[in-house]
Parts: structure tokens; sequence; C-alpha cells
């Protein structure tokens, strides 16, 4: 059996007693040195730093001859390494006793409802995809520079404003919150923030925005999925919580950033062949806190890109071999959309859609626009689209 405790800022004096029994019983334990480092000398067990890499480490634990204890900061399942242990062995195999988690501690101090309130981990992510529109968050920091990194983004994309408080050693003797605004700490970002921190944002200015994004939200050339289509096109695509996304001549990313923000975990591949457009991708992803893989172009660039669980095909249709590789990735039960502007892309959709069925559909906009004194309907290029689920 593996046991996993939870352990907060104040060491040992925190913990329940049924926690305190069992690591006083353990014969060996697992955890970081300053884990490890809060434990006293009521516990005689054998005290084993995580070496790294790490998950060769987990993988051995069963080969222990006794029960292994591991330490874990305050509820090892929130974004911890209980979740890790249970996904690999089997939660009949993992025991977790959990302690305040740090995201509880944060909401306490700043009068926040825990489920109202997202949480985001940087840990093992990157700065930019904590960057919201609006809402507030208790952000997971990876080290004492996560907070300026933060901080850095929101004013660089426009939310300096925002509400910015930093948290440190919660719940232990040295805890100590400091509270400003996101472009004040990116002014002045102290020398003396404390590795173990995590940042309460409350996101300004909170802007209410509708499922599909107007086009100059974001980043573009005039290549960009427009609102209308992008909406229809994302109600295709159908994502659900955790799925990925190949979103493939991509474009600005428009596709792939709305499929990132409708639902939590979602993220996407990008494959664009244009440098410049590439940096607009990057860009765009970086403003609305998209989790986005920004790679070139099709079908090159899919080796060694992590799989879809559906494909967007805005662009390359008429590529050779684009088409056929993304039928190829793409897994059983898995959903690929594309759209057609020319009659050369469009022939493609048809020729694919007599043969493998799905859904064919053409869409038609119109714009009203001044003509003289009056109002005219000015029309945008017909767009068809072809659905498929592959079998």
């Amino acid at each position: 059996m593996i046991v996993v405790v939870g352990i907060g800022a104040d060491g040992m004096a925190g913990l329940s007693e049924a926690s305190s029994s069992e690591l006083r019983r353990a014969a060996v334990i697992y955890g970081s040195r300053r884990q490890l480092d809060l434990l006293d000398d009521s516990v005689p067990a054998e005290r084993r730093e995580w070496p790294s890499p790490l998950l060769p480490a987990l993988r051995g634990l069963p080969d222990e001859p006794t029960d292994v204890h591991v330490l874990a900061s305050g509820d090892p399942l929130l974004h911890g390494i209980g979740g890790t242990l249970i996904r690999l062995f089997g939660a009949e195999s993992v025991t977790v006793m959990p302690h305040v988690s740090a995201v509880t501690l944060a909401c306490a101090r700043m009068g926040w409802s825990v489920q109202d309130t997202e949480v985001i981990s940087l840990v093992n992510a990157a700065p930019h995809t904590a960057v919201r529109r609006g809402g507030r968050a208790i952000v997971l920091s990876r080290d004492a520079g996560t907070p300026a990194a933060l901080a850095d983004l929101l004013t660089e994309y426009g939310r300096g404003d925002s509400e910015f408080s930093v948290l440190e050693q919660l719940g232990g003797p040295g805890e100590r919150c400091r509270h400003s605004t996101a472009c004040g700490w990116a002014a002045g970002p102290p020398d003396d923030v404390d590795g173990i921190n995590v940042i309460a944002v409350r996101y300004l200015p909170d802007e209410q925005m509708s499922a599909a994004l107007p086009e100059d939200a974001f980043s573009h050339d005039g290549q960009i999925t427009k609102q209308g289509i992008r909406a229809v096109t994302l109600s295709a695509l159908a994502p659900r919580p955790g799925q990925r996304l190949w979103d493939v001549g991509s474009g600005s990313g428009s596709i792939a950033v709305e499929w990132a923000r409708s639902g939590k975990g979602c993220s996407a591949v990008a494959f664009e062949r244009d440098e410049a457009r590439r940096g607009r991708i990057i860009r765009n992803a970086a403003a609305f806190g998209a989790d986005i893989d920004v790679r070139g172009a099709a079908p090159e660039a899919f080796a060694g890109a992590a799989a879809p669980s559906a494909v967007f095909i805005g662009g390359g249709l008429t590529q050779r071999g684009v088409l056929e590789a993304c039928l190829e990735n793409l897994p059983s039960g898995g959903r690929l959309v594309a759209n057609a502007v020319t009659a050369e892309a469009e022939a493609v959709l048809l020729q694919a859609h007599s043969i493998l069925g799905g859904e064919l559909q053409r869409f038609q906009h119109y714009r009203g626009e001044p003509l003289g004194s009056f109002t005219g309907w000015r029309p945008a290029l017909p767009v068809t689209q072809w659905a498929m689920v592959k079998p």
C-alpha cells in the first residue's frame, strides 16, 4: 500500500492525530527535501528525497517490501502527487490523507468562496496559461519568480489593473500576504519572494465575451475564420473538457484559441506554414491564456505532435496528403471538420463526403453596409463545411 500524507507549512504541529500516527509508523518516507525537513524526531522512518526525473522512482514504489509513505504539500489530490499515484497504480493501492490545501487557505485569506474561484497550476505550465479576461483565480506558482512573470504578462496584455496578491508560506510561522495590482507588481517586483507561494488574481477589466470572439480580438493579417463561421465551426467540432484539437492551416489561430477556452483542460496544436502567422498565433494564445503548441506546415509537422481528439482543417485542403494524414492521425470516434472557400478545396470535400459520408453544409453570410444614403447587403464568400466522425 502507498500512503500519501499531506503536510502544511506549519509542519507536524498542523497534522491531525491520524496523519501523525501514520508517519510515526512508517518505515520509509519519500518526499522533497523541503517536505522531509518538516518532520521532527518523533518520526523514525528512513527519509528518501525524490530523485530527478521523478516518474521512474514512482514506478518503483510497489517494489518496496513494506508500505511506502509519501509526503506531499497540502491536499495531495489538488494538482498533487496523489492523483499521479492513483493514475499509475489504481485507487485500491493508494491511501490519501489530505491536509488543508494552499487554495483553501488562500481563499480564506482573500474572503473568496472556493467553489467560485478557478484554480490554475503553473507548476508545470507556461505562465501565459494563467492569463484570463475576467473572473478570479488562485494560481499555484512554480517558484519565487512566477508572480513577476505572471504580472508582466497581465500588464503586457492589457490586464495590468488586475488585483494581484502574493501569499507565501500559507499556514506556517513565516506566512506573508502582499497585495498590489499586476502592473504595480511588474513595475517593482520584490526580491524576497518565498519559493512557496500562490497568487490570488481578480482579472480586470472583467470582459464579458461572447461564445465566439469578434475578429478584432485577435492579431491577424486577414487570414482568420470570421466570427459567425467560427461559431458554427466550434459547434460542429463539439469540444469536451480535456480534449485536444489539431488546427491545420491555422492562420491567426482563432479556432485553436476558441477551442482552448471552451472547456477545462482543452488544448490545441496549431499547424501553420507561414512564420509571421505562427508568431501571431503565439501572441493570440498568450493573450487568452490558451494552451496551444504552435508548429510548422502540415503534414510534415505532424510528427511528434500530441495526438488529437479532433481535427479542424481551415487551410491546406488542396495540398497533397494533408486530408489523408489528418484522417490517419484522427483516433476512432474523433471528429474532423473542414472548411473550404475555393472551388478547388470544395471539390476535395465533395469527394471525401461521397466516400466517407458525414455532414455537408454551406454557409452564406451577408453584412449590412452603406450603399449611398441607403444600406445594402454585401455577401461574404460562401463557406462549405464537411464534418464527420471517424468510425
